[in-house]
């Protein structure tokens, strides 16, 4: 393209993509004025007018608007600082979107009342504060008939919903179905029932209690990481490794009493471990805290945790006890 030359508006529209009415009316609004105009009245354009033509292009491909254009134009403004606060509008929208996306599909999949509409989208937007009073409200009526040993619903409450400031739309969804529930005077009620139930008598109560909850949450959780991912690998329960682990795990649970495993203690937890893994899975847990769980889980984007609950990591942990005792 030579630089000296100049074009009609039809080669120019070629050139550029633009349609001749949209180079017509940049002209005819001050923001790409021609170069020159035939005895005739017909518009030349020179190179640089094109050039100005094909960034206006793709600006309002990306939804620019022609105020913000004329003062990038005009030397008003400079192309960064235009793309950035362009950008920011495009993430917020992309957001509002992301939000809208998900109340609707959770209507659609509740067959929602207008009434429902209403309260998702307020959940969608509610501020962080009237997240954390939500939640504090929800573990408050849970915890406060509870017959269980003291500090253990303030350690259920340290798990927390954190919706991040660009949630995606699986964890919006998420948020809103956990913010229905713990409102639910039916949910909370199971949620209570649930937590008394199993850690209001033995051998929940003796699981709560500070010591033991602490190890479980804590080294027994570390210790139980490995297991998982040993016996993942294909590791044979006779392995070394295998055996080194579960020792480990013996050690530490005896060490809650003050005592050390021995041969008979790590027969024992064999044992226990087998009758564990007969246990059906608990419904009730799934439909009360466990969801809590999941869902928090969610939101929070942290990877699931590995199923504690499997009989073959089960019987293969026993079987590593046992063979320690071989």
């Amino acid at each position: 393209m030579n630089d000296n030359e100049l074009y009609p508006i039809g080669d120019v529209a070629r050139r550029t993509g633009l349609s001749v009415s949209a180079i017509r009316y940049y002209s005819d609004a001050g923001i790409v004025i021609p170069a020159q105009l035939t005895e005739a009245g017909y518009r030349l354009y020179d190179v640089r007018a094109i050039a100005r033509l094909e960034l206006i292009r793709t600006l309002r491909e990306l939804d620019a608007g022609l105020v913000d254009i004329r003062q990038l134009l005009d030397g008003e403004t400079s192309l960064h600082d235009l793309l950035t606060a362009h950008l920011e509008l495009v993430e917020q929208q992309e957001r509002d979107l992301r939000a809208r996306r998900a109340v609707l599909r959770t209507l659609v999949r509740q067959r929602g009342t207008a009434t429902q509409a209403a309260l998702m989208h307020r959940l969608v937007s509610m501020p962080d504060d009237e997240r954390e009073r939500l939640i504090d409200d929800f573990w408050t009526e849970v915890g406060a008939s509870l017959d269980v040993p003291p500090g253990f619903v303030d350690r259920l409450r340290t798990l927390r919903p954190r919706l991040p400031d660009d949630p995606s739309a699986e964890q919006l969804e998420a948020w809103i179905e956990l913010a229905d529930l713990v409102q639910g005077e039916e949910f909370r009620a199971a949620v209570r029932a649930y937590l008394q139930e199993v850690y209001g008598t033995f051998p929940g109560r003796d699981l709560a209690s500070p010591p033991t909850w602490d190890f479980i949450h804590g080294e027994g959780a570390k210790i139980g990481e490995e297991l998982v991912t040993a016996y993942r690998s294909g590791l044979p329960p006779q392995a070394p490794r295998a055996k080194e682990l579960v020792v480990r795990l013996a050690d530490a649970t005896a060490g809650l009493t003050g005592g050390r495993s021995t041969t008979e203690s790590r027969q024992r937890l064999a044992r226990a471990f087998l009758v564990a893994q007969e246990v059906p899975e608990d419904a009730a847990y799934d439909a009360t805290h466990g969801r809590y769980i999941a869902l928090v889980t969610r939101i929070n984007g942290a990877p699931p945790a590995p199923d504690e609950r499997d009989p073959a990591l089960f019987r293969w942990i026993a079987a590593a006890l046992d063979e320690t005792a071989a």
